[in-house]
C-alpha cells in the first residue's frame, strides 16, 4: 500500500464516522450515547452534527496534505488521548453504548494505518 493510499484510507474513517455525524446525527445518537444522555434538546443533535462536520475536515486534510514519516507519527502520537477518551466514557463514567466503541475501532484502525505510513513514508 502505497503512502497515498494510506492517506486515503484514514481520511475514510474521518469520511465514514464523521459523515455518519453530519448527516445522521439523531442517528448516532440513538445509537451510540446511553439513554441518559440522549437529551431532548436541539443542541446535542447540532453539537454532533458539528463534531462530525470537523471530522469531514479532518479527513480531507489527511486526504489532501502531504504525509511524510514525521507526519504520520505525529498524527499517530496525537490519536493516544482519544483511546483515554473512549476507555473513560465507556468504562469508567460509561457515557456511550457498546456501539459508540466505534470510535475507538476507528482510532485503532488510524493508529495502524499511521504505523504502516511511518513505515513506508521515506525520511
Amino acid at each position: 500500500m502505497t503512502v497515498r493510499r494510506i492517506q486515503w484510507a484514514i481520511a475514510a474513517v474521518f469520511y465514514i464516522l464523521g459523515g455518519w455525524a453530519l448527516l445522521a446525527p439523531r442517528s448516532v445518537i440513538k445509537l451510540t450515547l446511553l439513554p441518559q444522555y440522549r437529551v431532548g434538546t436541539p443542541i446535542l443533535p447540532f453539537a454532533i452534527a458539528c463534531f462530525g462536520a470537523q471530522a469531514m475536515i479532518a479527513g480531507l486534510f489527511a486526504a489532501f496534505a502531504r504525509f511524510t514519516k514525521a507526519t504520520f507519527l505525529a498524527f499517530g502520537i496525537a490519536l493516544l488521548p482519544f483511546f483515554v477518551f473512549d476507555i473513560w466514557f465507556t468504562l469508567v463514567d460509561p457515557v456511550f453504548t457498546p456501539l459508540g466503541l466505534l470510535d475507538a475501532v476507528g482510532h485503532v484502525i488510524m493508529l495502524a494505518l499511521c504505523v504502516i505510513g511511518w513505515r513506508r513514508a521515506e525520511a
